[in-house]
C-alpha cells in the first residue's frame, strides 16, 4: 500500500483540499497512516494509527494535521 507516498507526491493545494473536506478529509489520513504503518511497521506508527482511529473523527487532530501539513508539506509522524 503506497497511500502516502502518492499523497506526499500531490500539490499542497491538492492536499489542503482533500484534508478540508469533513468526512473525505478523515478518510484521507486515515488511509495515509494506515499505509505508513504497514510500510513501516513502526510502534510509533501502530500507536498513532490507533489514535488517529479513535479520535481523529473530531476536527482538532484534522486542524493540527492541516497546519503542520501547510508549514512542512506532510502530515505529523507520517513521513
Amino acid at each position: 500500500m503506497n497511500f502516502d507516498k502518492w499523497f506526499n507526491s500531490q500539490s499542497t493545494l491538492l492536499k489542503v483540499i482533500l484534508l478540508i473536506i469533513p468526512f473525505v478529509g478523515w478518510i484521507v489520513e486515515l488511509l495515509v497512516r494506515l499505509s505508513v504503518m504497514l510500510r513501516t511497521k513502526s510502534l510509533l506508527h501502530v500507536v498513532v494509527f490507533i489514535l488517529f482511529l479513535v479520535v481523529g473523527w473530531g476536527w482538532v487532530l484534522n486542524v493540527i494535521d492541516l497546519v503542520y501539513l501547510i508549514l512542512k508539506g506532510h502530515l505529523i509522524l507520517a513521513d
